[in-house]
């Protein structure tokens, strides 16, 4: 039987086994997934275990450490310094960044396109990867961030001036606790609005990254946060007419893409989708 895991400190909350299991299922392969909570000061002592798997996810706060473990890094693991995905193979530990799939495949099913004009709501972890890829795809992008967070949102401009010196991309330094219109000197209108924050996540569900008022005249949101199902962001979108997205799409997504890695696996698209809906009734 195959054996694959998922590493991370703590990890009482993941769907990551639920997610795969159900993967494995839906594949016809025999394996187990388990969960493995590794403290960072662990890892190095962990690597001859971790090499008996088959293969394993790495989540917080293990992605960017866990590159030492690595002998071979894929493409996007490469550009974002940032690996979630390992598939062993003998002596070759092959480290992918399966998070930027997962998001495009996300950004397709909401309907949205990252070519337009987009406001991104936090630029740390994930965030980073959002950014980038929405200059990539020639996208107006305007990153809000708190104070504390403008360096490293600078630091992520500079990058993608360096891929494109003609990238449409600004800062806008959130003044309060939220983005509001008294952030900008002239309130412009974004088709896309995407929170890569962990503001509304559980257990503050009552907050919200923005004012309603910067969703106005948006077509579409994105929020990466998946606890809970529906964030209020989620909510107000809804309430204004705008087609949202919470981040389950993304977890799932990203884990379809890591049984593609592990196994060659491919799934028919209404399933992935009864999957995306059975595991949002479970937050």
């Amino acid at each position: 039987m195959k054996k694959y895991a998922i590493i991370g400190h703590s990890l009482g909350h993941t769907l990551s086994p639920n997610i795969h299991e159900r993967l494995f299922k839906l594949s016809g392969i025999e394996a187990e997934y388990v969960k493995m909570d590794i403290p960072p000061e662990e890892l190095k002592n962990k690597y001859d275990e971790l090499a008996e798997l088959d293969g394993f996810n790495i989540t917080i706060p293990h992605k960017i450490s866990i590159i030492d473990y690595c002998n071979k890094l894929s493409t996007g693991a490469q550009q974002y310094g940032s690996v979630n995905c390992i598939r062993n193979e003998g002596d070759v530990k092959y480290g992918f960044n399966t998070d930027i799939l997962g998001f495009r495949k996300s950004i397709d099913l909401l309907g949205a396109n990252l070519s337009s004009r987009v406001l991104l709501i936090g630029c740390g972890g994930v965030g980073r990867m959002m950014a980038i890829e929405t200059a990539l795809f020639n996208g107006d992008l305007t990153i809000a961030v708190l104070k504390q967070g403008l360096e490293a949102a600078q630091e992520v401009v500079s990058e993608i001036k360096k891929m494109n010196p003609e990238a449409r991309v600004r800062i806008v330094t959130i003044k309060g606790n939220v983005v509001s219109p008294s952030d900008f000197d002239e309130m412009p209108v974004f088709d896309l609005v995407m929170n890569a924050s962990p503001v509304g996540m559980f257990p503050k569900v009552d907050n919200m990254p923005c004012d309603e008022e910067i969703l106005y005249g948006a077509g579409y949101v994105f929020d990466v946060v998946y606890n809970p199902r529906d964030t209020l962001l989620v909510k107000t979108a809804g309430k204004l007419g705008i087609r949202a997205m919470s981040g389950m799409a993304m977890l799932v997504f990203q884990a379809v893409v890591a049984h593609g890695i592990w196994n060659n696996s491919k799934f028919k698209d209404e399933d992935i989708k009864t999957l995306i809906s059975d595991m949002e009734a479970l937050v």
